[in-house]
């Protein structure tokens, strides 16, 4: 009862249709993987010569980091000793801890990079 409004030359222009766009697809999406192939050798030069190119811009972003991360560990040690918190000493060496940690991050990547 469902087909008795198609009629036969429709249906085989709806598989050529069907095969058509199911074609240009495939070919679309070949097309897209050739282009985009290249040596491993070469990406692996193009992208070390990206990250040495971004390395000093990415070093001073995460000491301006560092920076803002330690004012705002100053001022949260400074009001828990004012306030006579008794976990003072814990807060304060977990905030330094973290400026460190960032300084030898940085250090330790420039090293790795030989930069």
């Amino acid at each position: 009862m469902n087909n008795q409004f198609v009629t036969p030359r429709k249906r085989i222009l709806a598989k050529v249709w069907l095969l058509t766009v199911t074609l240009t697809v495939y070919q679309m999406l070949l097309m897209v993987f050739d282009a985009r192939a290249q040596d491993g050798n070469s990406g692996i030069q193009q992208a070390t010569t990206m990250v040495k190119g971004y390395f000093d811009t990415g070093c001073n972003l995460m000491y301006a980091i560092g920076a803002v991360v330690g004012i705002v560990g100053a001022v949260k040690v400074y009001q828990k000793w004012n306030a006579g918190e008794p976990d003072t000493s814990k807060v304060a060496a977990s905030w330094f801890g973290s400026c460190i940690f960032l300084v030898v991050v940085a250090t330790v990547i420039k090293s790795f990079f030989g930069l």
